[in-house]
């Protein structure tokens, strides 16, 4: 129970809709991730027609189908659903999906199965509509923006938008950003999706300049070092 509880309480700290833990016990993310759990265990123990029922019927119950083979960490958390996750992706903690995304895999060129599907590692997010495909790592508190494509490893603390995705020069994790980004996208409290371009190169100029700043104060303590020496 203590266990259920944290979980609860973790996807409470990442939306503020709910108004009680008995409200999220409702999400078709949490019951996805409830029916995973069991085709997971009977997929590992090599049963896996009855992995796969448990798997069909979770995704005619909730409409986010995840494969039985899928490796899953604590507190996974899948914003509403329409979500698709292939059966060599791993999952760490602390991680947030939201709708339409797809970890999707790419075919093996010699017709044998190995790993085929991203890697998303601790506190990762990806936004709605993102497609991260093939054997690939989303690194550590690394944020994927809606819509992006990401075909290529992701650095720890990047931000990917785009298609194909590319990093912004904005960086996860900084002080003075809250501590959950809702959605990956990197924006202030008025952010527009009509205006995302626009909202992003904002942030990366502003990125730029503490970077500039924080140059020039280095420089001036060179100089002065010097001066004194």
């Amino acid at each position: 129970m203590a266990g259920l509880t944290a979980y609860l309480d973790s996807i409470r700290a990442r939306d503020p809709a709910p108004h009680s833990r008995l409200e999220i016990l409702l999400y078709p993310g949490v019951w996805a991730l409830a029916w995973h759990r069991i085709a997971h265990r009977l997929y590992k123990s090599r049963f896996y027609f009855l992995a796969r029922a448990v798997n069909h019927l979770s995704r005619f119950l909730t409409a986010i189908d995840i494969h039985p083979g899928a490796t899953i960490g604590h507190n996974f958390f899948i914003d509403h659903g329409f979500v698709v996750i292939g059966e060599t992706a791993e999952i760490g903690d602390n991680v947030t999906i939201y709708q339409c995304v797809t970890l999707g895999g790419t075919s093996p060129d010699n017709g044998v199965a190995g790993k085929r599907h991203p890697t998303l590692l601790d506190g990762s997010i990806i936004g709605s509509g993102a497609q991260v495909l093939g054997p690939i790592t989303v690194g550590q508190g690394a944020r994927v923006g809606a819509n992006a494509v990401v075909t290529r490893d992701v650095p720890a603390g990047a931000v990917m938008v785009g298609i194909p995705a590319r990093a912004t020069m904005v960086e996860g994790g900084q002080a003075n950003e809250p501590k959950f980004v809702p959605y990956g996208t990197p924006c202030s409290e008025m952010f527009d999706p009509a205006t995302q371009k626009v909202e992003l190169l904002r942030c990366e100029l502003e990125t730029m300049r503490r970077r500039l700043d924080a140059l020039m104060e280095e420089q001036a303590g060179s100089d002065r070092a010097a001066t004194r020496a």
